[in-house]
């Protein structure tokens, strides 16, 4: 069983920035693969990020590539989202989810099935203003 929390979700101005957060549940960290998803009113969720929890293997959707930086902290089992450049349509809930299998290659291909990840946070919401 994986626990995930998700914070620092918020309200900014087009071009701002956000960093959200992903608490992993200590005992179960390593081995994981974590991934970030969203889901915007009317929409279905769509993967956007994932990194495995040993650093070895990373993937960004297109849709965020260049904006959105994936970083980790193993001593606190967090895990971060760094978004820059914000527009309006990344407003969305923000989950992190895991699969206990690690990342696979679809991941790091930029593509992510919410099938893979059986674990999920609450999420977070992200509002971006024009």
């Amino acid at each position: 069983q994986v626990q995930l929390v998700e914070s620092g979700g918020g309200s900014v101005q087009t071009g701002g920035s956000l960093r959200l957060s992903c608490a992993v549940s200590a005992y179960t960290y390593s081995g994981n693969c974590i991934g970030w998803f969203r889901q915007a009113p009317g929409k279905e969720r769509e993967g956007i990020a994932g990194i495995s929890t040993d650093g070895q293997r990373i993937g960004y959707a297109d849709s965020v590539k260049g904006r959105f930086t994936l970083s980790q902290d193993n001593a606190k089992n967090t895990v971060f989202l760094q978004m820059t450049s914000l527009k309006p349509e990344d407003t969305a809930m923000y989950y992190c989810a895991a699969d206990d299998r690690g990342c696979s290659r679809s991941v790091v291909n930029g593509f992510f099935f919410l099938s893979e990840f059986r674990y999920w946070g609450q999420g977070t919401q992200v509002t971006v203003s024009s």
